[in-house]
């Protein structure tokens, strides 16, 4: 793509759609990243106080209450096999419109986006994620979410990925060439399957507790580890309306460790099937991404399984977990010839 091309009249984004949150890079240096939650007023009353017809992420949330709130994604894909597809679908279109706003286009540029979506996504919904973005984008296109951390790394031959989310783990196998079918693995146990499994400890051991999911989460975004020697999770929920301390540090470190057997299990299928030649460097050049990578010791609890299953193995975590997959999603963008997307227009 020539220069004039890059950078007369076109903002490329790179998009990292999420079930927990959704991210973007810019062309134009913009970057933000915000949750997955949309909410409209459920009555008049409502739309009066809040202002607004629509309300975005942690504001969203935190005005829960009087909403109507989306959680659009589940497992990284738009819902759309659900009673209130129709509601989902709106909702999505309306996170991607809000985080390409908070890109700021110009209203005399042309919008070009790479979406990063999970790697075994259904036609139908890729479809879905399709039809939410061209109500706001010129052109746009879809990518699988490890492909784009490892495009964005350059890390392109002889590589394992592995993206963490909340919905979905993504395992992608690099090779030199554009990953196939049988590359990639999608995992179901991310950080919503932690915190499903945190909460089940904790209504066990938190007597007579309440706790929200939200809670949880924040719980574990803020304690999150697999270490023997993990600091103390200490966190309040009321009893009876009274805050009361309860130490969860032992159910926090079982639960996170859960997600360790399934995405050993998922790479040595990836390394079982390659070339033998090569198995041996793709299991020493694996890449820990996305939001859950950021639990502590999960690279070191990784490599020690492989070693014990797999015979070897060596993990590192990448420095932007949060923008890893918008990054790269970006740089494919950058990319992609002037001809390519004029004809996905």
């Amino acid at each position: 793509m020539s220069e004039k091309n890059k950078d007369h009249g076109v903002l490329y984004l790179g998009i990292d759609l999420g079930t927990s949150r959704t991210s973007v890079s810019a062309s134009n240096g913009e970057r933000e990243t915000l949750s997955s939650f949309v909410g409209y007023p459920k009555d008049v009353v409502a739309r009066k106080l809040l202002g607004s017809d629509v309300l975005y992420g942690d504001h969203a949330l935190e005005k829960r209450l009087s909403l109507n709130l989306y959680r659009p994604l589940s497992k990284g894909v738009i819902h759309t096999g659900e009673e209130d597809s129709e509601g989902n679908l709106r909702a999505a279109a309306d996170l991607i419109g809000e985080i390409i706003r908070s890109a700021k286009p110009r209203k005399d540029e042309l919008v070009y986006a790479v979406i990063g979506a999970p790697a075994e996504a259904s036609v139908t919904n890729k479809e879905a994620i399709l039809k939410a973005a061209r109500e706001h984008v010129d052109s746009v296109m879809l990518c699988s979410e490890p492909f784009a951390v490892a495009y964005g790394l350059d890390y392109l031959d002889d590589v394992l990925v592995i993206d963490i989310g909340a919905g979905t783990v993504d395992l992608c196998r690099m090779h030199g060439t554009m990953p196939e079918e049988t590359d990639q693995l999608t995992l179901t146990s991310g950080g919503d399957f932690v915190d499903a499994a945190f909460t089940e400890r904790l209504q066990k051991t938190c007597k007579g507790a309440t706790f929200s999911a939200r809670m949880v989460k924040e719980a574990k975004e803020r304690f999150g580890s697999v270490s023997d020697s993990m600091e103390p999770a200490v966190v309040h929920f009321p009893v009876n309306g009274k805050p009361t301390a309860f130490d969860v540090t032992e159910d926090l470190r079982e639960a996170c460790r859960l997600i360790i057997p399934p995405i050993v299990e998922g790479l040595g299928k990836l390394i079982g099937s390659f070339d033998p030649e090569f198995q041996d460097r793709l299991k020493n050049r694996v890449l820990l991404a996305g939001g859950g990578s950021q639990i502590r010791g999960l690279d070191t609890a990784i490599e020690t399984h492989m070693h014990e299953q797999l015979g070897g193995g060596k993990v590192q975590r990448i420095e932007e977990p949060m923008y890893g997959g918008a990054n790269g999603a970006l740089k494919i963008a950058h990319d992609m010839p002037a001809d390519y997307w004029e004809q996905l227009k």
